[in-house]
């Protein structure tokens, strides 16, 4: 039988492998991609306490989650297009400063 702790568990390992998408990857995508994995880390976290204490707080915070999820998405792919257009790579190292 499946129970909260494994819900949590998962969640842990799903926030962890997000965290260290974000600090080790130099590829603009892949950290926007990791930083989805943490969110849906947290949905998954939030949804399975919610569940456990037979609310529905964390159902409605994970709505929440999900659509600035998807803004970050569609405001973070432009911003990508952006800086590809005019730097003509999307690797973070290649970046020093936003401006120059």
């Amino acid at each position: 039988m499946i129970t909260i702790h494994h819900y949590l568990i998962l969640s842990a390992l799903l926030f962890t492998l997000g965290l260290l998408g974000v600090v080790i990857r130099k590829n603009l995508l892949i950290v926007l991609m990791s930083l989805e994995v943490l969110m849906n880390a947290i949905n998954l976290l939030l949804i399975a306490v919610s569940r456990y204490l037979g609310r529905m707080d964390g159902h409605v915070v994970a709505f929440f989650i999900m659509t600035v999820a998807a803004a970050e998405a569609g405001i973070g792919l432009a911003i990508v297009v952006t800086l590809f257009r005019n730097r003509r790579t999307i690797k973070t190292t290649d970046w020093r400063i936003m401006g120059g």
